[in-house]
């Protein structure tokens, strides 16, 4: 039996288990977004400042974003199923190395294991559902999307208490973290594994029963065909890029620094916050992450994602100046606004799959947007950097509470503004990037089908 066989889809299959095999993936790699819960640990007992404490995670951004680009053509060739697979190996086998960097001191392995390995599987593992949701479901491609991509923002939720039960359990020391991550990427490797073994692709020329027309999608619905290499010859992708970038930059600066920032802004105040708060506190942010990805992105099924990118940007900026002007004047007011700015951050992921599938088609859009996630790449490095730099500098200027967050916080909202201008360029994709139906009938492009094996 050819590898095609036993990943096309039998009679019957049912769509709707494509998305728990995505969501394996994606609630595994998501515990990313709780690299803060390891900074303290990491800094106490390596030395390490902020900013350099934040290294793993920015490489491990940068190398979602670069094997996404570089992978997302073997990503639409070779199928979910490989993908995924590889996916897991690269994830699970960089929390060992990391392991082994940090039961030896050699912070550098850490870097190399969390970052680069465990980076590889990030950018592989994200792509991998996309095309074949989209596919599935042609009527819903928001909702679809979001509910795969919400797990990659919810995987905090799950990771963040764990991860401080582990180092609770075993230790803060480099020994303790050690067991934490040879711990963590065993249990990934079963998880993720389920997703390989359930996943399927549509059969050829197959549509849902009484599709209903996707509501709110307006006139940037591509009409034609456009592909990976022509789509980057656009001005609508590059717009993307920066609307992309910008909305990445601005929650990714709160998310990485999260557990220490709520510690730091609240430190003068008649309540501090304490440890166990603040991972609740980066539990919280990744519930409102996940949350944002699906509210968000089946709301944009029905208003448009134009119009959804608007809020996540105009109202992003609004937010970030009631941080800026309340200071520490109110914690919940604080967590409010920063949960909101999570899940404009959240659903801006999830959204942009169907917002490149409107502009650009399905014929290869799991290719397309690994090339775009080269902005998170981008915002993987600007985001943490911005947000420490600044701290680490105030702190040895001796300011403390939010004056160590106050310029970067204009920083973000000046970023948001160039975002929202960006989305306001995004017209649909001229028909001269379009592929001819010539070429998609006889050259042996592939035409809107499925094309993995």
């Amino acid at each position: 039996m050819s590898a095609r066989s036993r990943t096309v889809a039998p009679p019957g299959w049912s769509r709707w288990l494509v998305p728990p095999a995505a969501l394996s993936i994606h609630l595994a790699i998501g515990q990313a977004y709780a690299w803060s819960v390891f900074k303290p640990p990491l800094e106490s007992s390596l030395g390490l400042s902020g900013t350099a404490s934040a290294l793993p995670f920015q490489v491990a951004i940068v190398m979602l974003g670069l094997s996404a680009a570089f992978g997302g053509t073997l990503v639409e060739r070779n199928g979910p199923r490989w993908a995924m697979a590889v996916s897991a190996g690269c994830f699970s086998a960089g929390f060992l190395v990391a392991a082994l960097g940090a039961a030896t001191r050699e912070f550098w392995l850490v870097v190399a294991g969390y970052g680069l390995v465990g980076g590889i599987g990030l950018g592989i593992g994200y792509i991998s559902p996309v095309s074949t949701l989209i596919k599935w479901f042609p009527d819903r491609p928001g909702m679809a999307t979001g509910i795969a991509i919400m797990g990659f923002g919810g995987g905090a939720l799950i990771a963040s208490p764990w991860s401080a039960e582990l180092l609770s359990g075993f230790g803060s020391g480099t020994a303790g973290i050690a067991r934490t991550f040879s711990v963590m990427g065993a249990a990934y490797a079963v998880f993720m594994t389920l997703g390989v073994l359930l996943v399927r692709v549509p059969p050829e020329g197959w549509r849902p029963p009484d599709a209903p027309s996707p509501a709110g999608r307006g006139p940037l619905v591509a009409t034609a065909r456009v592909s990976a290499r022509n789509a980057l010859r656009t001005p609508q992708f590059w717009c993307l890029w920066v609307v992309l970038c910008t909305n990445v930059t601005a929650g990714i600066g709160i998310l990485e620094k999260a557990a220490p920032m709520i510690t730091d802004f609240f430190a003068r105040s008649s309540s501090p916050v304490g440890a166990s708060a603040a991972a609740g506190f980066v539990g919280l942010l990744s519930l409102a992450n996940m949350l944002g990805r699906i509210g968000w992105s089946s709301a944009s099924d029905r208003v448009g994602r134009k119009n959804v990118y608007r809020l996540y940007l105009g109202a992003g900026a609004l937010t970030y100046l009631v941080l800026a002007l309340s200071g520490d004047s109110s914690k919940p007011l604080f967590i409010v606004c920063a949960a909101v700015i999570l899940s404009f951050y959240g659903g801006g992921f999830a959204t942009v799959p169907a917002y490149l599938k409107d502009l650009f088609g399905s014929f290869q859009v799991g290719a397309i947007h690994g090339r775009l996630l080269t902005a998170w790449s981008t915002a993987g490095i600007l985001g943490p950097l911005i947000v420490n730099a600044f701290a680490d500098a105030g702190k040895a200027a001796g300011r403390t509470g939010p004056g160590l967050y106050t310029a970067s916080f204009t920083v973000m909202i000046g970023l948001l503004v160039v975002g929202f201008a960006a989305n306001e360029f995004v017209r649909p994709v001229h028909a001269r990037h379009h592929e001819p139906p010539v070429a998609e009938e006889h050259t042996g492009a592939a035409p809107e089908k499925d094309v993995t094996p």
